[in-house]
């Protein structure tokens, strides 16, 4: 095991999960949230920061703030607090309680937002907020995750190349979209290095980051109120579409088996056994699993809040999933 002095310095890097045995022969899970952030945000967190340190934008009475639904915020919070830093994470009420707890304790202000913007949502709603701050404090800078190189370039270094080094032969790649930073870091390496794989983004209903009609989302990870600027459609074979009760089914039928993983997870899960059960094209595939389970006791975990939210029935087996229109791909 490595000695570190920093929290972003260890990132399991190599684990993956066999999901052939109870869920779909050649489909794998990478597993992500085996590090001092808890989930893939971590690479995103360091990159972001080092970034702004080598570009000499951080000072050293410096503020970061940011917007996140809650993985990013407590990636931030670990960075930041090891080197000295505040940091102020912008969320909204979707945000599991626990997370804000991990990011208080941790040293991070947490300020959340519980009014939608009229045409963007809860997450720009965040993103005002964020102006707000800046404009006030000359101290803060946003590390800004919806239009950052570096959180495409994490994935481009670290994440892409770990699933090739395991699977050099791999056919499928399934990637959840949120800021799609992991999905489009991920796609620009399998291009770059000549990989014949396929790119299916998974994302939620509710989400208009491929063009569909904005909707309620409960559960925070995936899913944009308004088009991810990261997103360049070219490097995307396939979109999948997974309704949040499916997303609830999949994470309790992996819990089955001993793997109690975040809310992400099961939309991709979903998304890519849907995908799967729909297609000719099988072999080799890789879903990325962003976090652990423990942060979503209290939601996805919970029979009370899902029946709150989604009726009574929400725990029986339905068709949660669907492919939109055939895209097109476009930048």
């Amino acid at each position: 095991m490595p000695v570190i002095t920093g929290p972003h310095q260890y990132v399991e890097d190599d684990l993956f999960i066999d999901l052939g045995p109870t869920f779909h022969p050649g489909l794998h899970l990478k597993c992500e949230g085996f590090n001092f952030g808890g989930s893939v945000k971590l690479k995103v967190a360091a990159e972001m920061v080092d970034r702004a340190q080598r570009s000499g934008v951080l000072r050293p009475d410096s503020i970061l703030v940011e917007s996140s639904s809650g993985n990013l915020g407590v990636a931030l919070s670990a960075v930041a607090a090891n080197r000295g830093l505040g940091f102020v994470c912008v969320t909204d009420s979707r945000c599991n309680p626990t997370t804000v707890a991990l990011m208080r304790a941790l040293g991070a202000t947490v300020h959340v937002v519980t009014t939608p913007h009229p045409t963007g949502g809860l997450v720009a709603a965040r993103v005002a907020l964020i102006r707000e701050l800046l404009a006030a404090d000359e101290r803060c800078v946003w590390t800004n995750q919806y239009a950052n190189p570096a959180n495409w370039t994490a994935h481009y270094r670290r994440t892409a190349p770990a699933i090739l080094h395991r699977f050099p032969e791999l056919e499928l790649l399934f990637v959840g979209a949120g800021t799609t930073g992991t999905l489009m870091g991920c796609a620009r390496y399998l291009r770059d290095t000549g990989s014949s794989a396929l790119i299916i983004a998974v994302d939620t209903h509710g989400s208009v980051s491929f063009g569909g009609p904005p909707g309620r989302r409960l559960i925070p990870g995936l899913g944009m109120g308004f088009r991810p600027p990261l997103l360049d459609r070219s490097y995307v074979d396939d979109v999948v579409l997974v309704d949040e009760a499916e997303t609830a089914r999949t994470c309790r039928a992996l819990a089955r088996q001993g793997f109690l993983l975040g809310g992400s997870t099961g939309t991709v899960v979903a998304g890519a056994l849907a995908w799967l059960a729909g297609s000719p094209r099988q072999g080799t595939a890789v879903a990325i699993s962003p976090d652990l389970g423990e942060r979503y006791l209290q939601t996805v975990y919970d029979d009370e809040w899902l029946r709150a939210g989604y009726g009574p029935d929400v725990l029986e087996p339905g068709a949660g999933t669907r492919r939109p229109e055939p895209m097109t791909a476009v930048g």
